[in-house]
């Protein structure tokens, strides 16, 4: 798995510096950059890539590798999902009908082998 200590968090884009944010702009690509100053004045920005949920806000104060974004990876599969889509009803009664096809079949062919054992019984008894 993992070394200790080493986060396995590799979604998660973590403040460069603490400080409070005082700007977030958003670029033409869907791009995030966050602008942190800390006690000193120093100010850095950070970019954070398209697709990701930020969750800080303007004027929040950040540690050192503070999340800047909600992992994507966490919480598992389907917890976004918010309506359920059923298959198309033609598709499910197509099933049903080749499951019916097969069992009849099915049936059809033991009873051949059945009458099959039935003529060899007789031919025997010649």
């Amino acid at each position: 798995m993992y070394p200790t200590g080493e986060k396995s968090n590799v979604n998660v884009f973590g403040a460069s510096q603490s400080g409070q944010v005082t700007e977030i702009r958003t670029g033409e690509k869907g791009e995030s950059t966050v602008i942190i100053t800390n006690a000193n004045g120093n100010i850095t920005s950070q970019e954070v890539p398209t697709g990701l949920t930020l969750k800080i806000k303007e004027g929040n104060f950040l540690v050192n590798d503070q999340g800047l974004n909600v992992n994507p990876n966490a919480g598992g599969f389907g917890q976004e999902e918010t309506e359920l889509v059923l298959q198309n009803p033609v598709r499910i009664i197509g099933y049903l009908f080749f499951c019916f096809c097969v069992l009849l079949n099915q049936i059809f062919l033991i009873l051949k082998k059945k009458q099959f054992e039935k003529v060899q019984a007789a031919e025997l008894n010649f």
